[in-house]
């Protein structure tokens, strides 16, 4: 007999959530640049990661990655961004698309914020470490954020051969980054 894990139930053959997942936050993003430079300025902004005390001993060997990834929970998300399942990809109006003229994805298929669960991921370039804080540049979080976890970013995680969809290559060579 298999069993299956408890945080979900299967009803007439569809899973069912059972249960919220609790997490708690490991620290804070700290920035200068205000919510419209960091939604503007992919790969410039610059922050420090504030680690909590009690998560400080898990950095221990970190120091000598050139990047990481961050984890976060999108605290300043609308209500109205947190569950909608497709969206526009809003981002290429501001690099001359029409609203219109762009394709309704699933929010799986593109780097939204609208998400089902308000949880962000986005690659840094640590600069340094000192202590339990990390000096990091190219973050796309705001001022404020709670970090919920921290990963390397190491040689396993490069694509060597990918493909990306007919939308998306339209969009990219008319805009750049999506």
């Amino acid at each position: 007999m298999k069993l299956e894990p408890t945080w979900f139930t299967r009803v007439n053959g569809m899973v069912k959530s059972t249960e919220k997942i609790v997490l708690k936050p490991i620290g804070v993003v700290h920035t200068n640049a205000s919510d419209n430079r960091v939604k503007e300025e992919h790969g410039e902004v610059e922050a420090t990661v504030e680690v909590f005390p009690e998560f400080e001993e898990a950095l221990d060997g970190l120091d000598g990655y050139s990047h990481l990834f961050i984890l976060s929970y999108l605290h300043k998300l609308r209500p109205e961004q947190i569950g909608p399942l497709k969206v526009k990809p809003k981002r290429a109006v501001k690099r001359g698309f029409k609203l219109e003229e762009l394709p309704t994805l699933g929010v799986f298929a593109l780097d939204s914020p609208t998400r089902p669960n308000p949880i962000g991921l986005t690659l840094v370039r640590l600069l340094k470490r000192h202590g339990g804080k990390l000096f990091v540049a190219g973050i796309d979080l705001f001022d404020g954020t709670p970090v919920i976890d921290i990963k390397d970013y190491n040689p396993d995680y490069e694509a060597k051969k990918y493909s990306m969809p007919e939308w998306y290559l339209k969009i990219m060579s008319k805009s750049g980054h999506v």
